[in-house]
């Protein structure tokens, strides 16, 4: 017993105005269009991707300052060097800054906002090497921090950890934060493609 019904073939009618076109000549031209946006969108969607970078780079920072914070406890009469420096707070309004500056200038490109995205990604960068010399004394400092006053070797080992890692990623977010700044802050022949509105 076959159980499989016969099958009948399908035929597909076009209607008569749809035809298939030949080709007689192989000359082929294209039309460019010029986009509204003076940026390439490459380059404007970096600016997008990067700008958010640094602010996230910067609420980082800032999140690991306020970590800082509880530092100032028994037995520890101080708090660490890094965290007296304030490099936690006042580089996180730069980078903010900054980023929010390269994200707006992705949305309206005017010389006025380049400018001024300029000198906020320079002075990121400036913010960025300065972090990266504090972190450098910061490490020399306060090797030591926890150790040095605990009376307790059980504890001494694992918080020293957790504040050698704290510094580390504040050093690794400070090379990041330097090397976007600077990559538009000294970077001419991809930002002069701008209205002329102030």
């Amino acid at each position: 017993m076959d159980s499989n019904p016969p099958r009948n073939p399908v035929f597909l009618v076009f209607p008569p105005e749809i035809t298939i076109p030949e080709f007689q000549s192989t000359d082929f031209t294209a039309t460019t269009y010029e986009s509204s946006s003076p940026f390439p969108k490459l380059l404007a969607a970096k600016m997008k991707v990067l700008g958010t970078i640094q602010i996230v780079l910067g609420l980082m920072n800032f999140s690991f300052g306020v970590v800082f914070l509880f530092t100032f406890e028994n037995p520890y009469p101080r708090f660490p060097f890094i965290f007296v420096s304030g490099y936690p707070f006042w580089s996180t309004l730069l980078f903010i800054n900054s980023g929010a500056f390269l994200i707006a200038l992705e949305r309206k490109p005017t010389e006025t906002l380049v400018a001024r995205s300029r000198i906020m990604n320079f002075l990121s960068a400036l913010a960025a090497t300065a972090g990266i010399i504090l972190l450098t004394f910061g490490f020399i400092l306060d090797q030591h921090y926890f150790c040095g006053y605990s009376e307790e070797v059980s504890q001494c080992q694992p918080v020293t950890t957790l504040f050698i890692g704290i510094l580390t990623m504040l050093m690794a977010f400070s090379i990041m934060e330097l090397l976007i700044a600077l990559s538009f802050s000294i970077s001419k022949s991809n930002l002069d493609c701008c209205d002329s509105e102030a």
